[in-house]
């Protein structure tokens, strides 16, 4: 079992926060409506921990001082992160290892998140 079995990433300006993923992500993601909110779901595997983007009213970015969530950087992480500041974000910590589990990074988002990124390359 998974600690995790969904997570959300607030946003305020959807259609930026879309264009930004899918460009870091390099997949493409497409918004939708849940109810009266804006949605857009990230991409995960068949039966994998997913997450979306979200534009609910009640929640705002929570900037560096808020919970971190880690997306998958793929087989090397150095790939997606190379790809923030093109899509309008900003990279705070470059790739670095955490020994046998691999590397993170982390970047800031254009909608004021502070993201984390993990591969085991």
């Amino acid at each position: 079992m998974n600690a995790i079995n969904w997570f959300e990433i607030p946003v305020r300006d959807m259609p930026r926060a879309i264009a930004f993923y899918s460009a870091v992500l390099d997949k493409q993601i497409t918004p939708m409506k849940m109810g009266d909110v804006d949605y857009a779901f990230l991409p995960s595997g068949e039966g994998g921990v997913g997450g979306g983007l979200t534009a609910e009213p009640q929640c705002e970015p929570a900037g560096a001082k808020g919970v971190v969530i880690y997306l998958n950087g793929g087989d090397d992480l150095s790939v997606p992160l190379g790809r923030v500041a093109t899509a309008g974000g900003s990279v705070t910590q470059e790739k670095m290892s955490i020994g046998e589990n691999g590397h993170i990074g982390f970047f800031m988002d254009t909608e004021g998140n502070h993201v984390g990124l993990h591969s085991m390359g």
